[in-house]
């Protein structure tokens, strides 16, 4: 009997793969006819028409801020450098521990102001407003500490554009990064409310007064796989669902909005640790709601470089706390699934969303315990233990090196052969070490869930910009 349970597991496990594996193979195909596509006709494209005031939309950038004192100075110049004719940047100090106020205050002569603030979304109390002396167009809010979430609504409440994009602290945004996100929401002529850009690792890379000098690979090990990752994310998955307007996460990194639409589906919720994604959902489920035809799509080329955990304690942190927020955004519009009224959002995006990404890593976990309890039993049951290991090389691995000669097909932001090599090694690694432990940490997520932890859990920045 426990002979034939055994054996139909394995089996489950394996038509799971099978299953998962099919479906990134048909994103991976989209995603390559896509990029193809793009950049034989957009290579060398100029943006000059983008610059003219009269026809580019302004934006209002909101870089929410809670202990950012290593890097906001930079990521602030990084912005105030970018290539767009209209913008304003609004530093949101979310109550921090650290210098972070002021370090803005003394190195952009900021100064108190009497600003009036329409409150569109609720937000913990605002207790200072300041605008810089010598740049009008950049503000800094100081404000009691309500999260991430709450921040970005308070950014939002003040801002005075009728687009603002949210970008972390630490991030650097490529010069031309604005241009090219905005191009679809202003080409669409508001057909588009939403549009994310790219976003790469930055720690490795060679930065000063908040600008890319040279991109490079971190020492790091997990770094590196997190690149991979990262390729993998934005190359394979974003590419091909945006292609059909099922994207369910604009990444909080760098990605830009509708304030009116953001507004009307209630602004960012600050009850949840995946804010990103629980706006998407909502948006999209309001766009069904009024029978709109609107997009929310995915630009692969705008760049912004972000650091990532370099310490096995904070990648750790990271990957429960988004597992919990992809939890909770399921569970939350969970009506949505299979609902004819939401049509592929509803049939597929969730689907997808609750089997592969939220699912998955119990299955592969479960497969990796078939496998290490099958090196002692033998015979069929050491069959099939191969026949998963293989799948999940296939899984892992072959499309993470996949991903990376799509970077290199496409992009080519690595200029250095060597650093290819690398990543393509490194790749070939992932199913040995670090996937099980991404699976492993996500599954601790679950764990999490079942307790009722809500924690956001800590992360420690050492800055990536000189």
């Amino acid at each position: 009997m426990w002979g034939n349970i055994l054996v139909g597991f394995a089996a489950f496990i394996a038509v799971f793969m099978v299953l998962v594996i099919s479906f990134y193979s048909i994103i991976l195909l989209i995603s390559v006819f896509q990029l193809r596509k793009e950049y034989l006709l957009d290579r060398n494209q100029s943006f000059d028409e983008y610059m003219n005031e009269s026809f580019a939309k302004p934006v209002s950038i909101i870089v929410p801020a809670y202990n950012e004192e290593a890097g906001i100075v930079a990521s602030v110049r990084s912005l105030l450098s970018i290539d767009y004719p209209s913008f304003e940047i609004i530093v949101v100090n979310d109550g921090s521990k650290d210098a972070t106020i002021e370090k803005m205050i003394t190195h952009y002569q900021m100064k108190e102001i009497n600003a009036a603030v329409r409150k569109q979304v609720e937000t913990k109390s605002v207790k200072k407003i300041y605008q810089s002396a010598s740049l009008p167009n950049l503000f800094l809010i100081d404000k009691e500490n309500g999260g991430k979430a709450d921040a970005l609504n308070a950014g939002i409440n003040f801002s005075h554009y009728p687009y603002f994009c949210s970008l972390d602290g630490d991030s650097v945004l490529e010069r031309d990064a604005f241009l090219k996100v905005m191009k679809p929401i202003l080409d669409s002529d508001g057909e588009v409310i939403a549009s994310s850009g790219s976003i790469r690792i930055a720690n490795g890379c060679e930065i000063q007064d908040g600008n890319i000098l040279k991109v490079g690979l971190a020492r790091e090990p997990l770094v590196i796989m997190q690149i991979i990752e990262y390729l993998r994310a934005f190359l394979m998955g974003r590419i091909g669902l945006s292609r059909h307007n099922l994207l369910l996460i604009v990444s909080g990194a760098f990605g830009v909005f509708s304030k009116q639409w953001v507004i009307e589906a209630g602004g960012y919720k600050t009850n949840t640790v995946g804010e990103d994604m629980e706006l998407v959902v909502r948006l999209h489920r309001l766009i069904r709601d009024k029978k709109q035809k609107k997009k929310i799509v995915y630009v692969p080329d705008p760049v912004c470089w972000t650091e990532v955990p370099e310490s096995m304690t904070y990648l750790r942190r990271q990957r429960r706390r988004w597992h919990r927020g992809l939890f909770e955004s399921l569970w939350t519009h969970r009506k949505m699934t299979f609902n004819p009224r939401y049509g592929p959002i509803g049939f597929i995006s969730f689907p997808y969303f609750w089997i592969v990404e939220f699912l998955g890593p119990i299955v592969e976990l479960l497969g990796y315990i078939y496998v290490v309890i099958s090196l002692f039993l033998g015979g069929i049951y050491l069959e099939f233990a191969i026949l998963i290991f293989l799948l999940s090389c296939l899984y892992g691995s072959l499309f993470s090196m996949a991903a990376v000669l799509l970077e290199e097909w496409s992009l080519r932001k690595f200029p250095k052969i060597s650093d290819l090599i690398k990543l393509f090694f490194y790749s070939l690694t992932e199913t040995l070490w670090y996937r099980p432990l991404t699976v492993f940490w996500r599954c601790e997520g679950i764990w999490q869930l079942v307790k009722g932890d809500t924690s956001w859990g800590e992360m420690k920045r050492k800055g990536v910009s000189g």
